[in-house]
């Protein structure tokens, strides 16, 4: 009988010690995937989250904003769809070739020292011959013809340009106005310089010409004054025939 009792008490006593291991075990087990919520460490973490968008947000507008940056530049950059230079070069090109083919006395100044003295003499000698002088006064005749047909050729093409001045007038103006950049705006206004020193070079071309076209005729006439001078010094003589008569 107390046997039975000891083997009785001694499966109660395991009993109750594996009931409470069981109870030990699975309290750990359950407070392991138990999830505790801790509003500061959520706040905290919201916090950086937030910061960190910002972050990226400014990143953002730094690129959109440099992204700008390069399209104002390449706008600064970019030239005109259309220049005029190559018209107005061709045009002084076309003024300095006609000034270029001067006959009888040229714009050359050492020539034009040399053929002045020998064809516009401020007098002839007697040792001149009748017919040195008077290939001398065709020479002038040939030079004032020459002066006054350049200075005609040179009006008419000057004036010929007038109507294509005012079309690329027209273009430039229309190219200022439309400039996308600063390199449009000074390319137009370039340009616009050019027309008006285009223009200038021919005034000058035309004043030059028709200076010369006068030159020549006022010198013509003084040199022939000198001619006709020994002319009628030689037709009177030196009197000697005409002192027997009284």
């Amino acid at each position: 009988m107390c046997r039975l009792c000891s083997r009785t008490t001694l499966g109660a006593w395991v009993t109750i010690a594996l009931s409470l291991i069981i109870a030990v075990n699975g309290s750990r087990r359950l407070g392991a995937q138990v999830i505790v919520f801790d509003p500061s460490n959520y706040s905290q973490n919201l916090l950086t989250a937030a910061r960190a968008l910002e972050q990226i947000n400014n990143q953002i507008r730094g690129l959109e904003n440099q992204a700008q940056s390069l399209l104002n530049q390449a706008k600064h950059l970019t030239r005109l769809p259309t220049s005029v230079v190559g018209e107005l070069t061709s045009t002084i090109s076309q003024m300095n070739s006609l000034i270029a083919q001067a006959k009888g006395i040229s714009f050359d100044v050492q020539r034009t020292q040399q053929d002045f003295a020998r064809f516009y003499r401020h007098q002839y000698g007697a040792a001149t011959s009748s017919d040195k002088m008077v290939q001398d006064a065709t020479a002038r005749w040939d030079n004032s013809y020459e002066g006054l047909k350049q200075t005609l050729t040179v009006q008419s093409a000057i004036v010929s340009t007038l109507g294509k001045d005012g079309q690329t007038l027209r273009t430039l103006m229309a190219n200022s106005s439309g400039a996308v950049g600063s390199l449009q705006v000074q390319q137009s206004g370039n340009e616009l310089l050019a027309l008006q020193v285009k223009q200038s070079l021919q005034t000058q071309a035309l004043l030059a010409t028709q200076a010369r076209a006068d030159t020549l005729r006022a010198a013509e006439q003084q040199a022939a004054v000198a001619a006709a001078r020994e002319r009628f010094i030689r037709f009177i003589g030196d009197g000697h025939a005409y002192a027997g008569r009284k």
